[in-house]
């Protein structure tokens, strides 16, 4: 009788061990389901080299790019921007200020910064306001107005460097090497997008930085880049190189050009 009463509670057990059992690979498959792809950009360039040459009087510069894994439903409610930039090579740039002394105009103060880029360009898909917040654009340090532009001597009255700092900034606009162009990026479809950047008639020669960020509803998702190599060509090629590899000869030359020149024009007008 006792053995009788044992057999049910076996029984039991073993279809609560098999239920278990049942279940257990559903769990682990929900565990380790993969999470879904994060949102990502990548960008071309029409063109990897730009040769100007003496008349070169400024282009236009397409860069080409794609969503990956992007959400079609945000990208129908349109909650997708890029921000291309375009980026020339960093330099030491000293800034100058005249004023008048004894009647001449002269240079009397300086404010010397370091790694500022010769060029810096931008395209947006909307206005910036309507794109992130400015502490996202700081932190990125994203636009001309948030470059990080540092002076040598930081020890520096700050509102005099601030002065000479906006006065940088302004020169560069001036001269259309900072330059901003809303809309000038333009979706071809939900992940296809275009940018039209503009190239200066005194863009800088050297290697360039194109960058790409996508925002995803106001907050930074992503970042691609790719360079481009602007270099003179033709004679003027020719010229640079010499003056760059063999700078105290070109100066030679250059000096005697100049004497050369002077006689032969005295020579010509000179009055007898």
């Amino acid at each position: 009788m006792g053995r009788l009463a044992i057999l049910p509670i076996l029984t039991a057990a073993m279809l609560f061990a098999g239920a278990a059992a049942a279940q257990r690979p559903e769990a682990e498959t929900q565990e380790t389901a993969p999470a879904p792809n994060p949102e990502s950009i990548q960008i071309g360039l029409s063109t990897n080299r730009v040769a100007i040459t003496a008349d070169f009087s400024g282009a236009d510069l397409t860069i080409f790019g794609s969503l990956d894994n992007s959400d079609p439903l945000t990208s129908r409610h349109g909650r997708y921007d890029v921000i291309v930039v375009l980026e020339g090579p960093a330099q030491e740039i000293v800034v100058r200020r005249k004023d008048r002394v004894l009647g001449m105009w002269i240079n009397v103060e300086s404010e010397t910064f370091v790694n500022v880029p010769v060029s810096y360009s931008v395209a947006t898909t909307r206005m910036p306001q309507d794109i992130t917040d400015t502490n996202s654009y700081r932190r990125l340090s994203l636009g001309a107005d948030n470059l990080h532009i540092e002076p040598i001597d930081r020890d520096g009255n700050p509102a005099t460097i601030d002065e000479f700092r906006a006065a940088l900034r302004e020169r560069k606009a001036a001269a259309g090497l900072f330059s901003m162009r809303v809309g000038g990026v333009e979706f071809l479809s939900q992940s296809l997008f275009r940018a039209s950047l503009p190239l200066s008639p005194s863009v800088p020669v050297g290697t360039h930085k194109a960058r790409a960020f996508l925002f995803k509803n106001g907050v930074f998702i992503k970042e691609s880049s790719a360079q481009l190599s602007i270099v003179k060509s033709g004679f003027e090629q020719t010229i640079y190189r010499f003056a760059s590899n063999h700078g105290f000869a070109y100066g030679i030359l250059a000096t005697l050009l100049a004497v050369l020149t002077g006689w032969l024009g005295r020579m010509v007008f000179r009055k007898d």
